[in-house]
């Protein structure tokens, strides 16, 4: 091809790829997962509000949680995302969400089947990143499974949005005259490293990951000298790794096995031994993967589908599990209320007696359990702030939650409104209609005024002996008139009761 053509190419595939809508979106909310730092109760609220804001992803993260390799030795059942990250780990939930964004967007492409291939590589180079990440002296080495998976980003766009040219490029490597980089570059007029470099820079992802996925030098490899080159290895070892594991059924004993021993295992510090028991536990891990999805393994296309992993495609349109199944209230109160805050209160129950959740852990599990049970549209903890003597909101779920959150807030001085009065009484309100005159007359003005709209809401004090530490809120656009009977009722103090022995001293 001509160099002006392959300008042409190449110009028109970024064009493609960022101006885009649907693809602008993509890498926005790539960015924005990508960007969510571990590091403190913060990141982990933002990513279990991330993770629920799509129904489709909150199953399957939720079916993930509860295969074989995860369940708990009681063998509860996990039913909140905020469990499934403390289960899971945060960034085994943050890649995973990040590998469905890409199912999402790509999936529906007119070419399927060449996206799928390239979308199973994408994710299997991401668990063999994570793998290595459990063994590295790296803080911070998680990142690797997500450089490994954006690594394959460059093929995975070119067979979605220019598929003749991706065509193109396997019929140069069939002639076995070029190898990827060439092929490409002579296709498209850069590599597709490249290429997966510059649509990550126009997403605004992270430099230590962009540089990750930059080639590496031929030959044999040398120890790192710094994370960011550790990282790098990682991502081409995971990528060359899912190759071999899509074109071969017996990896162990291949060539090409022997040739990544070779090349990589001074560096990563891996006999064949150990490469070997890492193909072991990717390929298992994907059987886990597959089992989360309730989906039988495809049969194998020869050179061209990996042996024994899901079809990722089909995660785009599963449906909900049995505990989202059902209709609901016109208030939006799901029908079967009773049996989600059940496995809500089972799951924070298994939380504190396995000892492994924080206090910040169990308050987002029972604001999440409230959120998704009931059918709220806001539902927020609000704590006391001796500083600014306000009860201020810390967590919450729902629409607008970040302006909602931010105004929620209210002093500590005791005054005759619906909230203080709660509180001075540890009286538990399950509110069904704000119209009626009496309860209009106890909502203060900042309610009002913030959450005009609110048409039922409940009022949960935190008062641990006569201290008051703060409140669960949760409301909805819509009148319940019908209530909550005392089965649910004592569910739902169960769950405040788990919050009350956490907090008290």
């Amino acid at each position: 091809m001509a160099s002006h053509e392959t300008r042409k190419v190449r110009a028109s595939l970024m064009s493609k790829v960022c101006g885009d809508e649907a693809m602008f979106a993509l890498g926005t909310s790539v960015a924005q997962v990508v960007q969510m730092a571990s590091s403190d109760d913060q990141g982990t609220h933002e990513l279990a509000y991330y993770v629920l804001s799509d129904a489709a992803l909150t199953q399957r993260i939720l079916r993930l949680s509860n295969t074989a390799t995860y369940r708990t030795a009681s063998g509860t059942n996990v039913t909140t995302i905020s469990r499934a990250i403390s289960l899971l780990g945060f960034d085994n939930v943050k890649t995973t969400a990040l590998a469905m964004l890409l199912v999402d967007a790509l999936s529906n492409s007119a070419h399927a089947q060449s996206v799928r291939v390239e979308l199973e590589g994408a994710l299997c180079a991401s668990l063999v990143g994570r793998e290595m990440a459990r063994h590295s002296p790296y803080q911070g080495a998680e990142e690797a499974s997500i450089a490994a998976l954006f690594m394959n980003l460059g093929p995975l766009l070119v067979a979605s949005h220019e598929h003749d040219r991706y065509r193109e490029i396997n019929a140069l490597l069939v002639g076995g005259e070029h190898n990827l980089a060439q092929a490409s570059q002579m296709i498209l007029g850069c590599s597709y490293d490249t290429l997966s470099q510059a649509v990550m820079a126009e997403w605004k992802i992270p430099d230590v990951i962009v540089r990750a996925v930059a080639p590496l030098p031929a030959g044999v490899q040398k120890g790192a000298a710094n994370r960011g080159e550790w990282m790098r290895q990682v991502a081409s070892f995971g990528t060359e790794v899912a190759r071999l594991l899509g074109r071969s059924a017996d990896p162990h004993r291949s060539h090409e096995a022997r040739a990544l021993q070779q090349r990589y295992g001074a560096a990563l510090n891996l006999d064949a031994e150990q490469m070997g028991a890492l193909f072991d536990t990717v390929q298992g891990e994907m059987t886990q993967l597959l089992q989360s999805m309730n989906m039988q393994p495809q049969p194998k296309l020869a050179e061209a589908v990996q042996e024994g992993l899901p079809d990722v495609l089909f995660l785009a349109t599963m449906g909900h599990d049995e505990l989202d199944a059902g209709a609901c209230h016109p208030s939006g109160k799901p029908m079967n209320a009773r049996d989600l805050l059940l496995a809500g209160v089972q799951d924070v129950t298994q939380m504190r007696a396995s000892g492994s959740g924080k206090v910040n852990e169990l308050i987002l599990a029972v604001l999440e359990t409230l959120y998704r049970s009931m059918g709220f549209r806001f539902a927020t903890v609000c704590l006391k702030d001796a500083r600014s003597g306000q009860y201020r909101a810390r967590l919450a779920f729902g629409d607008d939650q970040q302006k909602l959150m931010a105004g929620f807030a209210f002093p500590v001085a005791s005054s005759r409104d619906l909230f203080h009065l709660a509180m001075e009484n540890d009286a538990d309100l399950m509110i069904a209609d704000t119209s009626s005159v009496k309860i209009r007359d106890l909502l203060p003005e900042w309610h009002r005024a913030l959450l005009p709209d609110a048409r039922s809401f409940i009022v949960l004090p935190l008062v641990v002996g006569k201290v008051q530490l703060g409140l669960f809120y949760a409301d909805r656009k819509a009148i319940a008139p019908e209530g909550v009977p005392p089965d649910e009722t004592s569910l739902i103090k169960a769950l405040k009761g788990q919050i009350l022995v956490a907090l008290t001293p």
